[in-house]
């Protein structure tokens, strides 16, 4: 967890990031391919988070322990790690090891789809205890990506160059999608734990009337008593049970209203409240999206 004291640097520009790590200047001011070999840690100490104004996608040869849940595993095999701009990240404790990074500003995708679309790959919000583990045939799948990319950047530079780079982004982007689910299936015992821990942590609010008027559960917060990532942990559910956190919230809400429309008197204000509603409609309409009957319209079928 980040102390009061802890300092922050932000990196607003490909350049500074070179300049820090006493690298060349890139060759293209919003793309950048970076071999870790190539960097030497700053003389003066880095502050301890870092944040960059770019998309950053990271290889290392071996990222040691990695966590799942409330658990940790030893990877021999390296890993990706994705960062989305804006994001808080530790500094790196070396530069020492074998990897690759790869910088790319934003602005580099517009006038392109990939500037919508590269919000949807949603593991750039995952913790970086949660990498991408790669088999040998799947680095070599990633690194013949990368070698396209280094070499657009550094040897051709012509109409095509742009084009060539963001579909290869884009590719590797699909890559890590597939690579991903994999892992997920590959380490299913343990996503199989994180399951049945996440249905603990939904009992315990439906089951605690104090819980329940603290609010509804979010997405963030259950994946907080999880120790995951909220974005890392909806991929886990979606790839095993085929809902997302957020569904699973929302089947559990209407199962307990259905017990107590079926059970006890109380209006339906009551229990929009008792579930941790703000307002009564908002209660209703999720109720009606979910089983096509209002409450009140539950209610009396059920009668």
């Amino acid at each position: 967890m980040r102390s009061k004291q802890s300092k922050i640097h932000k990196f607003k520009s490909l350049s500074e990031f070179h300049v820090m790590f006493a690298l060349p200047k890139p060759e293209h001011p919003l793309v950048s391919f970076i071999r870790l070999e190539n960097m030497k840690m700053p003389e003066k100490t880095l502050p301890d988070y870092l944040v960059l104004d770019f998309y950053k996608i990271a290889y290392k040869d071996s990222i040691g322990k990695a966590k799942y849940g409330q658990h940790h595993y030893n990877f021999g095999e390296g890993g990706l790690v994705f960062t989305a701009p804006g994001q808080l990240f530790e500094k790196p404790k070396s530069s020492k090891g074998k990897g690759c990074i790869l910088l790319i500003h934003s602005d580099f995708f517009l006038s392109y789809p990939l500037a919508k679309k590269i919000r949807q790959y949603g593991f750039f919000s995952y913790a970086a205890d949660e990498a991408l583990h790669l088999s040998e045939k799947e680095k070599e799948t990633v690194f013949s990506v990368f070698k396209i990319i280094d070499e657009e950047i550094n040897s051709r530079v012509d109409d095509f160059s742009q084009d060539v780079i963001i579909s290869q982004i884009e590719l590797l982007l699909n890559y890590s999608s597939r690579f991903y689910k994999r892992q997920f299936i590959t380490y299913k015992a343990v996503n199989d734990d994180l399951v049945q821990q996440f249905e603990a942590v939904l009992d315990s609010f439906f089951n605690s009337d104090h819980e329940l008027h603290n609010g509804m559960p979010s997405v963030q917060i259950v994946a907080e008593q999880l120790n995951v990532s909220a974005n890392y942990l909806s991929d886990v559910l979606r790839s095993l049970t085929g809902l997302n956190t957020q569904q699973h919230i929302h089947n559990r809400l209407i199962d307990a209203a259905k017990e107590i429309l079926s059970t006890t008197q109380l209006s339906v204000s009551e229990i929009a409240y008792h579930l941790g509603f703000d307002y009564p409609q908002s209660f209703t309409r999720l109720f009606k999206s979910k089983t096509k009957l209002t409450p009140l319209e539950f209610r009396q079928s059920f009668n």
